[in-house]
């Protein structure tokens, strides 16, 4: 593969994963509350590395103020500063739930037309 073909594909996954960025924050605090380092780690053990903290803290911060997640700071184990924990709200799990629907609809939906059609080999002029 190309470097340009591969940035494309990075490009292309990046605007993919911009939509749904804030459904898979939400499943992660789902899982238990999280402070913003292991965001990263989590989502790039899930194949996501392409995510960096420059974009998960706005998010982060828009979904707190939005009601569908709160914070609360707790020591660090190693003695540093205090780390920002994130916790689901009732709104967030509401959220969660609904986005996890619509998301399995519509990844449904688009595999359905992805694998539907055959390249024919005709180009048009």
């Amino acid at each position: 593969m190309t470097k340009e073909l591969s940035a494309t594909g990075d490009q292309r996954r990046s605007q993919l994963l911009r939509g749904v960025l804030d459904l898979c924050l939400l499943s992660l605090i789902a899982e238990r509350p999280r402070y913003g380092f292991e965001f990263t780690e989590a989502l790039a053990a899930g194949g996501l590395e392409l995510v960096s903290d420059g974009s998960i803290y706005p998010l982060l911060a828009r979904m707190e103020r939005a009601g569908l997640v709160s914070s609360y700071r707790a020591p660090s184990p190693n003695g540093g500063a205090p780390r920002k924990y994130y916790r689901l709200t009732e709104a967030g799990h509401a959220e969660l739930s609904g986005g996890r629907a619509d998301w399995a609809a519509f990844a449904g939906q688009v595999s359905r037309v992805l694998t539907a059609t055959e390249p024919t080999g005709e180009t048009t002029p």
